[in-house]
């Protein structure tokens, strides 16, 4: 590959992480919030080296020594390398989404865990989906017997049957360490897949895995980080 085109293939990967992690938040499809600033430091050196490749070349054409008049040749393949530059650019990948909830390992519920009471209130008490997971499997107190919950998450279906689950999908790192936890949604029609939804509810003590009788559903925004398992912040 001629070094020009070395140089253009620096810039725009550089050019593309940097208009993923700084003008969009497209990045937090893939990352951690955390690695925000890490991604924008590497946009910044691939774009600097990237540059610095093509005027270093330029000058050495503008003394007549161009070293790109040589003849060896870079496998074809090579230009495939374009591809993920220029879809940081123009064609982002798209985010994680029930697909990868149905195939991916659940997150095991903290063990030995103390749970403090729930707020003594008549309203649905926010929680998040790992917390309403780990109570139910864990606290002897069964605390959330007969208590009306709200969690937000998105639609994953279940099966044939035409149940679903309530999702979130949890990055420890990145898109490639991570692992889902879902609550399995009685008594309401599922939802198109990926669609997100605040859920209202009591716990459905007869199914064996974390359960949900649903009350109350209504369809919100997808939050800009997903990739957590954050209280619900909308009403519901």
């Amino acid at each position: 590959m001629k070094r020009v085109l070395q140089a253009l293939l620096l810039a725009l990967t550089g050019l593309g992480l940097l208009h993923t992690a700084l003008f969009t938040d497209l990045c937090l499809r893939y990352v951690k919030e955390g690695l925000r600033p890490v991604l924008i430091a590497s946009g910044v050196l691939l774009l600097v080296l990237g540059l610095a490749a093509a005027a270093a070349r330029e000058k050495a054409g503008g003394q007549g020594h161009d070293h790109d008049h040589d003849h060896s040749t870079a496998p074809r393949i090579a230009w495939l390398l374009f591809l993920p530059a220029l879809s940081l650019l123009f064609f982002p990948p798209p985010a994680l989404g029930a697909y990868t909830a149905s195939r991916a390992n659940d997150r095991p519920p903290q063990q030995g865990r103390r749970f403090d009471p729930l707020p003594d209130t008549s309203s649905p008490v926010p929680m998040t989906l790992t917390d309403f997971t780990a109570r139910v499997r864990q606290d002897r107190r069964q605390d959330m017997r007969g208590r009306s919950v709200r969690m937000t998450g998105f639609v994953t279906p279940a099966g044939q049957d035409g149940g679903w689950y309530l999702t979130r999908i949890i990055f420890t790192c990145c898109a490639a360490d991570s692992q889902s936890v879902k609550v399995r949604m009685y008594g309401t029609p599922a939802p198109p897949a990926d669609t997100w939804v605040a859920v209202t509810g009591t716990w459905h003590p007869r199914a064996a895995l974390a359960a949900l009788d649903v009350h109350g559903i209504r369809r919100v925004p997808q939050p800009v980080n997903a990739f957590t398992d954050d209280l619900p912040l909308t009403p519901s």
